[in-house]
């Protein structure tokens, strides 16, 4: 099936950053061994399969055009965070067009980057659940399982969302809407007949199914007893903390408020120090950090990186005033004085005692630092993230009450003498903009919450072009299917693509 040249695309080298080629690279990991050899290896080394992945997350120009705005899962955030209001470009370089959000047309480059990022992702992990027909026996073989379960869910989770409205105008799970293909295996119960039928459009309801299936999955095999080696591997912590993400699309308000309070247990919120809170969000070691990349002078890409393109203060393309990044003029105006995060940026006036010319900048933001070898550390996920789910779910529920109680062991920490009697979904949604500003949660949170971005007010200070109002439900905030798909898949035409 044509299919197969291109959705379920191969694998790159084990440790090494190859960036694929016109073939998606359909070699396999286990090309050479047989199916008990394979699990055999799996259950001694791990590694072996899970480094695979990791590798694949922060590969430079995975598309292979050389491109620095296409670097793995971090691109893929940073471009559609640029899609919000809350980050300002202060002039055009890469990203632009996500900055426009004129950047999801079917043969356009930014859909093709999250298609094979995405779903090379969840070929991956499929070449893992493989190995094992009949499930893990062992811990490590579960550790194994699980973590290659939670990907190919998280990976499904970001694609309904990019691919489509997976929440109708009421917030509800718009469950017959086209979703995306599911590329599965034999090992989950299924044909290859069965696995043949799914690779078309399946509606946003099965999806949504066989997100939370791998995720509950996962948080199962996890529980089993692995312990993983660092914060590069998941554990049963960060696939809860997954799957809160998905309860909350999926309106399970109280299952997401406990996968949220269990995944966050045993970590600590990071306190307002130079080791904490403005430790330049570039170490795995913040105890707050729930999983991460620890990038080596090997694995960081430099100017195509997420520290280039987010930090005033490295040497990449922010940094050296290429394109800056600042904060929305009129957000920083809304963060309170005693909100210590206020000094993630820098005010109306600059300040002129920063390293760069760039951080120098009125509203520049100086959250992001650096580390002189490149090799600043990526965060996928922190204990913070977890406190704003379950302080929203309360919320959800009718518990405004609840809600602002489990916010206040956050807000202790951020706004000391916060003390609110209840809060709303609003006041969640602005300490999620605050809090997780340039990490990449604002454009899944506007669509989520089915809201618009508005950059034309009085004051503004977005570039000039870009200073746009584009309303909630507008066809711009989805991604049509890539080109290239419609023209490899057979069950994929163009009667089957995302309206303009």
């Amino acid at each position: 099936m044509k299919f197969t040249k291109y959705i379920a695309a191969g694998m790159i080298a084990l440790a090494g950053l190859t960036s694929c080629n016109d073939s998606f690279l359909e070699t396999e990991y286990t090309q050479y061994l047989d199916e008990e050899a394979a699990a055999a290896v799996g259950d001694r080394n791990p590694n072996f399969f899970l480094n695979g992945i990791w590798s694949w997350m922060v590969t430079y120009s995975q598309t292979g055009n050389g491109t620095h705005d296409d670097f793995g899962y971090m691109g893929a955030l940073h471009a559609t965070d640029m899609m919000s209001e809350d980050i300002v470009m202060a002039s055009s370089h890469w990203f632009n067009y996500d900055y426009q959000m004129d950047n999801h047309q079917e043969p356009y480059r930014r859909t093709l980057c999250h298609w094979l990022n995405f779903y090379t992702m969840i070929a991956k992990a499929n070449d893992i659940i493989g190995l094992y027909p009949n499930g893990g026996e062992t811990v490590t073989a579960k550790g194994l399982i699980g973590q290659a379960q939670a990907i190919r869910g998280l990976s499904y989770l970001h694609l309904i969302q990019l691919y489509q409205f997976a929440s109708n105008e009421d917030g509800t799970v718009n469950a017959s809407a086209p979703g995306v293909p599911l590329v599965l295996t034999t090992a989950d119960g299924k044909t290859e007949e069965e696995l043949a039928t799914l690779l078309g459009r399946n509606t946003v309801g099965d999806v949504m199914a066989q997100i939370e299936k791998d995720l509950v999955a996962a948080v199962e095999n996890l529980e089993a007893g692995y312990q993983r080696p660092n914060k590069n591997y998941i554990d049963a912590s960060v696939a809860n903390g997954i799957l809160a993400r998905y309860y909350l699309l999926a309106n399970k308000w109280q299952d997401a408020a406990n996968a949220a309070n269990k995944a966050r247990q045993g970590y600590t919120l990071m306190p307002a120090t130079t080791a904490g809170l403005y430790d330049g969000f570039v170490t795995v070691n913040n105890p707050e950090w729930m999983w991460g990349f620890a990038h080596s002078t090997e694995t960081q890409t430099t100017y195509a990186s997420f520290f280039s393109m987010i930090s005033n203060i490295a040497p990449g393309y922010a940094g050296i005033g290429y394109a800056p990044r600042l904060i929305d003029a009129r957000l920083y105006s809304q963060i309170p004085d005693t909100d210590l995060r206020k000094a993630w940026f820098n005010g109306p006036e600059g300040d002129a005692s920063q390293p760069t010319a760039a951080a120098q900048m009125p509203y520049a933001n100086v959250k992001f630092g650096h580390v002189d070898d490149w090799t600043e550390n990526y965060m996928y996920m922190r204990a913070a993230e977890m406190v704003l789910i379950e302080a929203e779910a309360y919320v959800r529920m009718g518990d405004g009450a609840k809600g602002a109680q489990v916010l206040k062991e956050l807000m202790d920490l951020r706004q000391p003498g916060w003390n609110r009697p209840s809060v709303t979904v609003d006041d969640i949604h602005f300490q999620r903009r605050i809090e997780l500003w340039g990490e990449g949660f604002a454009y899944y949170d506007l669509k989520r919450l089915n809201k618009g971005i508005d950059r034309t007010y009085e004051g503004n200070n977005h570039l000039a072009g870009y200073d746009i109002k584009v309303p909630a439900r507008d066809t711009r905030w989805y991604y049509q299917i890539p080109l290239r798909e419609i023209q490899e898949n057979d069950l994929i035409n163009e009667e089957d693509q995302n309206p303009l």
